[in-house]
């Protein structure tokens, strides 16, 4: 059976076309409710959302498809999706869902989901819980429907555990950070946490409107967070995405990091403080100049594909810790199950205050190679693997790179989209390749 509402991030779209409408949502948290129930009697759901106008909607509609299946839920607010992974790990809870669509406009939103042990659930669950949809209902009795609460302090608990992850001995006094939360999930959490450790913070990104999430602030938008950075002359920046699973980061010339070299930066730190790294996993999109920065110091380095559910599979499998892509979303299993924009950046930071260093200094001898990403809207049906030309266009690229390079063409897994990706160790080489793949795709 293949998915037909999954996607690589669970279930995502624009408000108020299918999926994304409150019939089929009250259905989805009916069929997620009786999968729950082959396992337990009275399962506990825990339901965070970020900021946009359509999650009250769509929260109520969850609630009551998972009451309806006899399931109790637990509403924990507006909560970064990491944070609802981490009670539902804490409070021993059966499941954790987050409405969101995490960097897409408000327009959009979505529903994902998380194990009582906080980490993406297989395809095998996604395929049970879509199998229940396409069944009748089976009511529970007035006797047996879940009921409702609230977790007041949900936010208080996440900040407690993120401060949690940084080093104990260290503080950030004296620094100055700015940071944008995108007007997403982590607009009253992440300010506070870098100032309870000690920073002098500057917020931007922190005033949710339901309409503004994602608007030109965040990890999707970082020049606001450039601009503010160099106007503040503050020694660093910090940008999330709108459910705070993504980071970006600025240094106090505004200059921005990918998420590749701050994985490297996570790395390189255990590997100069005598910790073993075993591996590291990227994906598909991972500059070549990580990985084999990586594997001169004797660090395996496994590709995924694209997406950060399949580097935690390719983790879980090697039995390593560290892993992420290049649009930062960055693992650390050793301080959460799943990828958290605010414990990256916490790492980050601990590494620069431990050293005195700037990140510039802890990226010496990494030049990364020039990648060019070019986004092609597909037309539905669109079968862009059949298309001949796009097919020729490739392997002519890839001929001209003659192994100094990468191509990589793949359907985006969130948008109706076709990403095309060249790199190059010349910059107009890799640009002059992925004009002319675009060209083909659009013709």
């Amino acid at each position: 059976m293949t998915r037909k509402f999954f996607g690589t991030d669970g279930i995502r779209g624009t408000v108020g076309h299918e999926p994304i409408t409150p019939d089929f949502v009250l259905r989805l948290g009916h069929a997620v409710g009786s999968v729950l129930r082959r396992g337990e009697e009275r399962p506990r759901v825990l339901i965070g959302k970020d900021t946009r106008i359509s999650g009250y909607m769509l929260e109520s509609a969850l609630e009551s498809g998972l009451n309806s299946a006899g399931a109790d839920v637990v509403l924990l607010g507006p909560l970064p999706t990491p944070g609802v992974a981490y009670l539902t790990r804490a409070l021993r809870a059966s499941l954790g869902v987050v409405i969101s669509a995490s960097h897409n406009p408000f327009a959009d939103n979505g529903i994902k989901f998380f194990s009582a042990q906080g980490s993406k659930l297989p395809d095998a669950w996604e395929l049970d819980v879509e199998a229940a949809l396409q069944r009748a209902p089976h009511w529970a009795n007035a006797a047996s429907l879940g009921k409702a609460a609230r977790l007041d302090d949900a936010a208080g608990r996440y900040i407690e555990f993120c401060k949690s992850t940084f080093a104990h001995d260290l503080t950030l006094r004296g620094l100055k950070i700015v940071v944008d939360a995108a007007h997403g999930a982590a607009y009253h959490i992440a300010p506070k946490v870098f100032h309870e450790l000690g920073a002098d913070v500057i917020a931007i990104g922190c005033a949710p409107d339901g309409l503004n999430i994602n608007d030109q602030v965040g990890a999707t938008h970082p020049d606001a967070l450039v601009r503010s950075v160099r106007a503040n002359r503050a020694d660093f920046g910090i940008a999330l995405d709108g459910d705070a699973d993504r980071l970006q980061m600025v240094d106090a010339q505004g200059r921005l990091y990918t998420g590749d070299e701050l994985l490297y930066v996570i790395a390189a730190d255990r590997l100069n403080r005598g910790e073993q790294v075993p591996g590291v996993v990227g994906t598909l999109m991972t500059n070549m100049a990580v990985e084999r920065a990586l594997v001169q110091r004797g660090v395996q380095f496994v590709r995924a594909k694209v997406g950060d559910r399949y580097v935690l599979e390719e983790l879980l499998a090697h039995g390593w810790l560290l892993g992420g892509e290049g649009s930062g979303h960055l693992l650390v299993l050793d301080k959460h199950s799943t990828g958290d924009g605010l414990v990256s950046a916490l790492q980050i930071l601990q590494t620069c205050v431990r050293r005195r260093a700037q990140l510039p200094d802890l990226l010496d001898g990494l030049a990364l190679f020039p990648q060019v990403l070019v986004n092609v809207r597909l037309n539905a049906g669109q079968d862009w693997r059949a298309d001949m030309q796009l097919q020729k266009a490739i392997a002519d690229a890839e001929r001209m790179l003659g192994g100094q390079g990468r191509v990589l063409v793949r359907a985006s897994g969130t948008e109706p989209l076709l990403r095309i990706m060249v790199e190059a160790q010349d910059a107009q080489q890799a640009s002059e390749c992925a004009q002319r793949l675009a060209q083909a795709a659009r013709a």
